[in-house]
């Protein structure tokens, strides 16, 4: 039986958000057996809670380049990092006591997430990790992108990009998704854009606590005033997205996702269709 696990004591971690640019504190918490991944938004009255089994998805409500998750008209934006780090470490249940509405973006991967969680432990408890077994193909696509799901013994993903820039191109990664691997592989990739969109996505409201620090902006020669982790980073942080994405299904995953292209809206169309699975 593989058992349902939490973190043994809480943590905190506080920084600006990469949308927002906005402050925020979050105090990460252990929680009883079977009762999921919980935010508190500690900054509203009566402290709002969001669970991610129980939110209504709308593919719609994605904004761009985030994830947002929304009750009413409680919102949280930028979960994907945070959830990522529990999904690839098979942490099911936790509590998140947030003071903002953006979760902190750190370095722009899950690198510190992952941190955070080890700092704080792992513990198993007394309950068995109801898994979501795919056993039949689901798959959704757009104009440009396509997303599927395929039986397979394990959790893998493979995925997909191409850029119009030659510091990113095509590219290509297919990864058996464990602990392990996760953590090496995946969490130090970090978010990135082209340097032509840099400006706009600024003038649109988005990236207002981005940096060259804590986003790669892609020249055709590589990153500005940065360097990569990865010579292939932007296709291991688009796996972070979307591994962070689909631990909005409430359950570890049991299958072979498959991506070209994908994004956020794409990803939530797919864990709509796993989660009537």
């Amino acid at each position: 039986m593989i058992r349902q696990r939490t973190i043994r004591s809480s943590v905190l971690i506080e920084g600006v958000g990469l949308q927002t640019g906005s402050k925020t504190k979050l105090n990460i918490k252990s929680a009883p057996a079977n009762s999921g991944i919980n935010f508190i938004r500690t900054d509203l009255p009566n402290k709002p809670l969001l669970n991610i089994r129980s939110l209504s998805l709308d593919s719609s409500d994605i904004k761009k380049r985030r994830t947002v998750i929304r009750s009413g008209p409680v919102e949280i934006h930028t979960t994907e990092h945070l959830l990522s780090a529990f999904f690839g470490l098979s942490i099911d249940n936790a509590t998140i006591e947030i003071d903002g509405n953006e979760l902190p973006g750190l370095d722009g991967s899950a690198k510190e997430y992952v941190e955070a969680v080890e700092r704080a432990g792992v513990i198993e408890q007394d309950a068995q990790a109801k898994e979501l077994i795919v056993k039949d193909a689901v798959w959704c696509a757009s104009k440009k992108a396509v997303l599927a799901a395929f039986p397979y013994d394990g959790f893998k993903v493979s995925y997909f990009l191409s850029y119009p820039v030659r510091s990113i191109g095509e590219q290509f990664l297919s990864l058996d998704i464990t602990a392990d691997s996760f953590k090496k592989e995946i969490a130090p990739a970090r978010t990135f854009c082209m340097k032509k969109e840099a400006l706009l996505l600024r003038m649109l409201g988005f990236g207002r606590g981005a940096n060259s620090k804590n986003t790669l902006i892609m020249g055709s020669k590589g990153p500005l005033n940065n360097e990569l982790r990865f010579t292939d980073e932007p296709v291991r942080h688009k796996i972070l997205d979307l591994i962070g994405d689909l631990s909005l299904t409430g359950r570890p995953l049991k299958a072979h996702i498959v991506a070209i292209k994908s994004g956020h809206g794409l990803n939530m169309e797919l864990v709509k269709k796993l989660r009537k699975e």
